[in-house]
């Protein structure tokens, strides 16, 4: 069984592009930030893990999702092989994001990033809806 879930923050901005055939899927390439549980003097805090999402999975990145949200991704884990310049084999291992969920609140998101002086109001993506406590049933 291949099945990998992650959940971490976008390094950066989201690269998107489209595929050059008659119906262009859209394929979008990012970087998580994933914490480690244990941390031990002088090793990394995190892994960066190299991720992909197309079609459908791919537009709701392109859409919603910027650097420094933190997400939980579901996907596959991939292994590609090429030969460099040299005739090298070389190894990439990419995550095949197939369904993407939030997991912070655009408030806590807004918060941290302003401390931070990382993004400005106007540069939260469309669609996010503050939710109030007149908004939730008990």
């Amino acid at each position: 069984m291949n099945s990998i879930i992650l959940m971490g923050r976008l390094t950066k901005d989201p690269e998107i592009r489209y595929s050059q055939s008659a119906e262009p899927v859209c394929v979008a390439r990012y970087t998580l930030a994933v914490n480690r549980k244990f941390k031990r003097d002088g090793e990394p805090e995190a892994d960066f893990i190299n991720c992909v999402s197309f079609g459908k999975t791919g537009e709701f990145i392109e859409r919603y999702i910027k650097r420094g949200m933190q997400i939980a991704a579901r996907g596959v884990l991939k292994v590609n092989t090429y030969d460099d310049e040299q005739g090298k084999r070389k190894w990439i291992t990419v995550v095949v994001v197939e369904e993407v969920q939030f997991a912070e609140s655009k408030a806590a998101y807004e918060t941290r990033m302003a401390k931070s002086g990382g993004i400005k109001k106007e540069d939260i993506p469309e669609g996010f809806t503050e939710i109030t406590d007149a908004d939730v049933a008990f």
